[in-house]
């Protein structure tokens, strides 16, 4: 069995990772590259895999860079099944034609800032590609083995990342062996609101396991409630626009499930909040509908609570005309608004709008990948692009990583321990981090492997 990793391999982006057999070819995740628009354009045209030789995909959730290439991935003459949980399918629906709908504005707007000669500039798939991705796709719910072929079985686990997420056991055989095949995909935390914790598998043969937060331990999430109210406080008191870039996928949930929290105890600063982003509210909308596989907590809070995502205050804005009228809107008032790493979306407009006031304040609330304007502003560059002018940053910029979904080193190592408990495991391969929380999770993952673990970078193949 071959392994080829194609996406997140000495990096944080593109989830895609191949494997192969003398029977069968299948890739985990076919994410979106992010970054700048040039290279991640150039990179997501690309595909390494053969799309059209594929026998199916494994989709571990629905964040765009490990769903965000799938209508991509059909253009290019890909057929086969996708599996994956039922909400991943749906929130990976209302994902992809988001995306789609992107990728022909930014075609659009391309094309109008080029040469009159120059060739047409086409986005990288359509809504009829989308159409066909949804019409491949079968889901599987938790905990049920599932034959795909003679060769071929699978189980998913809720990995606790975000709604529908799934860690994968797969059983290969290849050459008459068979082979336990462990993908973490993007690992939760433990004590989160809203998902169940990270569920514990048995050893492997191969574990492949990403490493985001490998090298960091997160702040309790109490800790982030109450720097939510006290930064709120002080907006109110100090009149200030808070902004908080944040995915419309999974952190915006969590979010708003805090601020839901901290009214219903009373302690919810008076200031008007605003959720910026139709896709939010389209997903948000899924999250209703699943509620039924969140954790114990919010099974509790729906008995006095029917509504955890809505709260006196809150307003979910629709349309483009709502949403800039926020941007002269006077007095404090808090924009929560896409996309979280400050690359694209609405927020833009608004960071447009706030960062050269110093009484003003940007929430950044999770990871934010190299060359993003969300990295800029976080590393306080003194001066910033946004829509082809230089901006000066002089707002406060405060970072509550205590938000963040990923496992962290201490998540990692009582996962991994579980993994101990039982046959440990044969050789590990760390994706899907940068190169500091990569070799962190080595150093954390070697005392249960038979070989020491494998970075792997774009590329690479390896036999099994």
């Amino acid at each position: 069995m071959k392994i080829t990793f194609l996406g997140a391999a000495g990096e944080v982006t593109g989830s895609q990772h191949l494997i192969e057999t003398e029977r069968l070819r299948v890739l985990l995740d076919c994410g979106f590259f992010q970054g700048h628009r040039a290279e991640a354009r150039r990179k997501n045209e690309q595909f390494h895999c053969r799309p059209k030789e594929l026998d199916g995909v494994i989709l571990s959730h629905a964040h765009a860079d490990h769903c965000g290439n799938l209508p991509g991935l059909y253009k290019a003459g890909f057929r086969g099944p996708i599996f994956c949980t039922p909400a991943t399918r749906d929130i990976a629906q209302v994902m992809l034609l988001d995306s789609s709908h992107i990728q022909q504005e930014d075609a659009r707007y391309l094309q109008e800032r080029l040469a009159p000669d120059h060739p047409p500039v086409e986005p990288l798939y359509d809504d009829d590609d989308v159409a066909g991705v949804m019409d491949c796709i079968e889901t599987i719910p938790y905990g049920e083995w599932h034959d795909l072929s003679p060769d071929f079985r699978l189980r998913f686990s809720d990995s606790g990342h975000i709604l529908g997420s799934a860690i994968t056991e797969m059983e290969i055989r290849d050459k008459g062996d068979w082979k336990r095949v462990v993908f973490t995909g993007d690992l939760g935390r433990r004590g989160l609101p809203l998902l169940n914790d990270p569920v514990r598998v048995s050893g492997c043969d191969v574990l492949i396991t990403e490493s985001t937060y490998g090298n960091r331990i997160h702040p309790p999430a109490d800790d982030i409630k109450e720097n939510l109210r006290r930064i709120l406080q002080t907006a109110v008191e100090n009149h200030s626009r808070v902004v908080i870039p944040a995915f419309s996928l999974g952190r915006t949930q969590t979010l708003v499930y805090f601020l839901n929290e901290l009214h219903n105890a009373g302690q919810l600063p008076s200031i008007p909040v605003f959720v910026d982003s139709p896709l939010s509210k389209e997903i948000t909308a899924v999250y209703r509908r699943h509620s039924d596989i969140m954790d114990v907590q919010f099974q509790r809070m729906l008995q006095s609570d029917k509504d955890p995502f809505a709260f006196p205050g809150l307003k979910y804005v629709a349309t483009q005309r709502e949403s800039a009228s926020l941007n002269h809107r006077k007095g404090p008032f808090v924009v929560i608004a896409a996309s979280g790493m400050c690359e694209a979306g609405r927020v833009v407009h608004h960071l447009r709008h706030t960062i050269e006031d110093p009484n003003n304040v940007i929430v950044l609330i999770g990871f934010q990948a190299e060359n993003t304007l969300g990295r800029k502003l976080q590393d306080r560059w003194r001066t910033v692009r946004i829509f082809d002018r230089l901006i000066e940053l002089n707002a406060n910029v405060e970072s509550l990583q205590g938000l963040s979904a990923h496992a962290d080193a201490e998540d990692f190592k009582w996962w991994f321990e579980g993994l101990a408990a039982d046959r440990g495991v044969g050789r590990a391969f760390i994706v899907h981090g940068e190169a500091e929380s990569a070799q962190a999770l080595a150093h954390l993952l070697e005392h249960v492997c038979d070989e020491p673990p494998i970075i792997p970078q774009f590329g690479q193949s390896f036999e099994v």
